[in-house]
């Protein structure tokens, strides 16, 4: 197994099936407060899982590492990689630079995220996610951060126009407590969470989660820590020669989702449609062509 191109995370989830009962309970131990979990000593990680040191030197060589050294130096570039601000980011790219133009450089990095999110992406994960947006039963609520709250809004603003029962929850995290308030069990909640991860999101997650709400994370690969309360997880590819991680791939994601949605159920979400622009009419929202 290739471990450079994938977090640990990810290669102890596709071999968790190989671990024996031991193994298995230190990686729950690793994955628990990942990466965190794993950065102390090889006598401490084993002493907080309940297992004995062999068996950690054991399981990370299953995983394809040379040793304990080699298993914690990667969760330490992942860390140093989920917490890099965006100056960190900007001088580690300018000094990698190559000498084309940027928009060629942009593109490259584009594409390549683009290619390597597609080829990790579990089509049975967004079908899941598909038929919990269609399921018109459920409310479904959309919350982001600083940044990723733009994606969120853009996400329910073509949501609500699909279906009904659809909240944006604003990005000040005062107002949370209301909106689980009225969540039921069974309900969607959609979080986006890249790299500097928000504290808060975790606390949202972990307190829906319990109250039986479905969460969808979109997240990165180095991977937000409310993946371990997220049904679905979208963990895409983000790296860009920026100050600022792309949000390319995750658009993307979000406008199939959005397509898949409304063509499971055209002939309702037409209807809607033709409803909706019936109102702008009526409130003369947009510029009418004249003719000359």
């Amino acid at each position: 197994m290739n471990t450079s191109v994938r977090t640990v995370s990810d290669v102890i989830h596709a071999r968790f099936d190989e671990l024996t009962r031991a193994e298995r309970q230190l990686a729950e131990s690793l994955l628990d407060n990942y990466p965190v979990s794993g950065l102390g000593s090889i006598t401490t990680v084993a002493e907080n899982a309940g297992v004995s040191t062999p068996t950690v030197a054991r399981m990370v060589q299953k995983l394809g590492f040379k040793g304990y050294g080699e298993f914690q130096g990667r969760l330490h570039q992942e860390l140093e990689a989920s917490l890099s601000n965006p100056i960190a980011k900007h001088d580690r790219w300018a000094l990698n630079a190559p000498g084309t133009h940027i928009i060629n450089r942009f593109a490259d990095a584009v594409m390549n995220n683009m290619r390597q999110s597609l080829s990790e992406i579990d089509t049975g994960t967004f079908d899941g996610v598909v038929r919990l947006l269609c399921d018109k039963k459920r409310a479904v609520y959309f919350v982001g951060g600083r940044i990723t709250g733009a994606i969120a809004e853009y996400f329910f603003t073509h949501m609500q126009v699909i279906r009904p029962k659809t909240t944006l929850m604003s990005s000040n995290s005062g107002s949370w407590p209301q909106h689980v308030l009225n969540m039921a069990a069974g309900d969607v909640l959609i979080i986006f969470d890249i790299r500097r991860y928000e504290a808060d999101m975790e606390t949202l997650a972990r307190v829906a989660g319990a109250n039986g709400i479905e969460i969808v994370l979109f997240t990165d690969t180095w991977t937000s820590p409310v993946a371990k309360h997220a049904r679905h997880c979208f963990k895409l590819h983000i790296e860009a020669p920026s100050a600022w991680d792309s949000s390319v791939v995750a658009l993307f994601v979000v406008e199939t989702l959005i397509e898949a949605v409304q063509s499971a159920a055209w002939d309702e979400t037409r209807e809607r449609m033709a409803t909706l622009e019936g109102l702008f009419e009526q409130a003369r929202l947009f510029r009418r062509l004249r003719s000359p």
